[in-house]
């Protein structure tokens, strides 16, 4: 029960605080108060140094805009269209004409019942291999 009591004097200060905060003054006068303000003019920013892109080494806005303008064309124009224009070449190392051609071959030797690659591609008979007395003690890894 005391902590309800003191909660509600703490609410009661609370009320009587924000009142007198949100109390203000009210000048109802001629404005005698005021002063007139002189008029100020302020001084021009100083120009600062900086440095050209290269472009342009007396403006700098055409400098800054012609910078702008080249990086947007080379990355834009050349990456982008360039990349989208390699994409859509014919193919240069005709990899797809050698694919199709080996569905060709296939098909055909398989409709003449030969296998797809033959053992004897080369004629064993025009092949010399060395004699033994000629190898001698080479060792051969198969």
């Amino acid at each position: 029960m005391a902590a309800v009591v003191r909660l509600q004097s703490l609410q009661g200060l609370r009320k009587a605080s924000t009142s007198v905060i949100s109390r203000r003054a009210i000048n109802s006068s001629s404005k005698k108060c005021e002063s007139k303000i002189p008029e100020i003019t302020f001084a021009p920013p100083p120009k600062t140094n900086w440095v050209s892109y290269g472009f342009d080494y007396k403006d700098k806005t055409i400098d800054r805009n012609v910078t702008k303008n080249t990086l947007f064309m080379t990355i834009t124009v050349m990456m982008v269209f360039g990349g989208f224009l390699l994409s859509y070449l014919p193919d240069p190392q005709l990899r797809d004409w050698t694919q199709r051609e080996a569905y060709l071959e296939i098909r055909r030797r398989e409709e003449l019942g030969l296998p797809h690659i033959d053992c004897n591609l080369v004629n064993p008979a025009n092949i010399v291999l060395p004699t033994d007395e000629e190898l001698g003690d080479t060792e051969i890894i198969i």
